[in-house]
């Protein structure tokens, strides 16, 4: 049997693969960097609601919420364009909870032009309860 035939296959199937083959590297990216994101979204909720339960005044556990929120998603190393941090102290009294609400937009756009979205906002909400034996001032 001659191979004189399949001389130069090898260069077409590469050549053919080549864009598939960085299409679901690029998707393995965009993915990737989107459950960085979620994580880092919802360890910002969390730390932002365990920060407004130790505080004693309403106005203080926004401003420890957001702090620590920032300083989570800062830590993680991620830059939302638009983040919105949301405090809610609604009954802020012991026994109670303070929520937290973390919006983060992430931007796709270097690996665009297959299909995606070039952002998504994530959004994570977390509950934290205010201990019940401690004053409130």
């Amino acid at each position: 049997m001659s191979r004189r035939n399949e001389r130069g296959s090898v260069s077409v199937e590469l050549v053919l693969l080549t864009p598939v083959l960085v299409g679901l590297m690029c998707l393995t990216v965009a993915f990737g960097r989107l459950q960085s994101a979620r994580a880092d979204v919802e360890a910002a909720s969390r730390a932002a609601a365990r920060a407004a339960s130790f505080e004693r005044t309403v106005p203080a556990a926004r401003v420890a919420g957001q702090r620590a929120a920032l300083a989570e998603l800062d830590a993680g190393g991620y830059r939302c364009s638009s983040l919105v941090v949301s405090i809610d102290t609604g009954t802020f009294a012991p026994d109670a909870t303070v929520g937290a609400t973390v919006s983060c937009t992430v931007h796709l756009a270097d690996v665009t032009g297959m299909g995606l979205p070039s952002s998504h906002t994530m959004s994570a909400t977390f509950s934290e309860p205010i201990d019940r034996f401690r004053g409130t001032r």
